[in-house]
């Protein structure tokens, strides 16, 4: 989302980010992340804080763009999908066998 400046109306915001700004906070989906009061216009660099979006300011133009969120601190479900790689022998591992674990991958390529 490209800004002139950081308030903008919720129409807006939720068309560009998909975040709908209701009164229980930040909504998309089944997740809603509480933001506290706000009013007609979104304060965008608050609520990019909360949800983990990026935010830079271009200053000699004098734009902002937000990002999309990281999973940071927000995340659509803690659910890892079901998924097949192939290990370094190459054989496949199913990630249903670590169901219950946590899990952490790392990616990794040479080019």
């Amino acid at each position: 989302m490209i800004l002139s400046a950081l308030r903008t109306d919720r129409a807006t915001f939720q068309r560009e980010t998909g975040w709908d700004i209701k009164p229980q906070g930040a909504c998309r989906g089944e997740v809603c992340v509480p933001l506290g009061e706000m009013g007609e216009e979104v304060d965008v660099a608050s609520v990019a804080e909360r949800l983990g979006m990026p935010l830079v300011h271009e200053q000699k133009h004098g734009i902002w763009a937000v990002g999309p969120e990281t999973a940071g601190r927000v995340l659509p479900s803690a659910d890892f999908p079901d998924l097949v790689l192939p290990t370094w022998q190459g054989d496949d591992f199913d990630f249903r066998s670590l169901r219950g674990q946590k899990i952490f991958l790392l990616a990794w390529a040479s080019w």
